[in-house]
Formats: C-alpha cells, sequence, structure tokens
C-alpha cells in the first residue's frame, strides 16, 4: 500500500475528494472545483481546477485520464492523456478538458470531469552506447507491419 495525502484547498469543502466508485474501479474520480459553471465550446479546451493538491511517494505517479460517459455522450475528453502528475508536484491537481463534440458543454462545480490512476515509476538508469542490439523489427515503425 502507497500512501498519498490529499490536502483540500480553501473555498473547496464541498468538493468531494478523490474516491472510487466501485470496489474494483481503477481510477479515483475527480469532481470540478469552478466558481460558476464554465461553458467549454466545440473545439474549446480549458484547465478545470480540483481544489485538492496531493503528495505522494517517489514510486507513484498519478494519471489524468478521460471519464469514459463523458468522452462518449458529449465528446468531452482530456488533452495530453493521459496527463502525468509527478511526485514532486505540490500544485492544485487541474485537468485539461477538450470538447470534442459538436454543442457547448457546461461544467458544473462539483461535477465529476476525468478519472485519475496511480501507477508504478521503475527508477530507470539511461546510458548512452554506440551501438543498438539487433531484432527482427529492426527501425520498423508506424504502420510498418500492415493496416
Amino acid at each position: 500500500m502507497y500512501p498519498v495525502q490529499l490536502k483540500r484547498l480553501p473555498g473547496n469543502e464541498d468538493i468531494a475528494l478523490p474516491r472510487r466508485m466501485s470496489e474494483w474501479a481503477a481510477g479515483f474520480d475527480l469532481h470540478a472545483a469552478v466558481v460558476e459553471p464554465m461553458i467549454l465550446a466545440p473545439g474549446e479546451r480549458a484547465l478545470v481546477p480540483t481544489g485538492f493538491a496531493m503528495a505522494m511517494p517517489r514510486e507513484l505517479e498519478a494519471q489524468v485520464r478521460p471519464r469514459s460517459g463523458l468522452a462518449f455522450k458529449h465528446g468531452i475528453t482530456c488533452l495530453n492523456s493521459p496527463g502525468t502528475i509527478d511526485a514532486d508536484y505540490r500544485g492544485e491537481v487541474k485537468v485539461l478538458l477538450v470538447n470534442l463534440g459538436q454543442q457547448p458543454f457546461t461544467i458544473e462545480r462539483g461535477e465529476r470531469i476525468a478519472q485519475m490512476v496511480f501507477q508504478l515509476v521503475p527508477q530507470v538508469e539511461l546510458t548512452e552506447v554506440e551501438e543498438l542490439s539487433d531484432t527482427v523489427r529492426g527501425e520498423g515503425g508506424f504502420g510498418h507491419t500492415g493496416k
């Protein structure tokens, strides 16, 4: 178990902290801490506050991901998805939303807007070399295997 500390920011006592909506859910729902309803026009993007900050162990990262229902029903998704929150970040968690739908979408205070999934971050060591080992695939990429 990895301890993650949540700090509710002033003025957001009415905003739910991240929580799983079912026992086996991978993601913790994030809620909009907008002061007044925010209208997101088609093609528009906005950084939406969540009303909390957090501290997590260095072995973790938090990934902000879209909610499938908002994406399917309204075309609302997250840009830079998944967005990474690094373990040393202590500012307010915000969600970069975009409206890919064809109608304006209103974000209401307290509405569930995204989900946050925690992942382990392995400690790696990068080493510069002159040559890389060969593989069957080699340098093939971007559709090299067909359709």
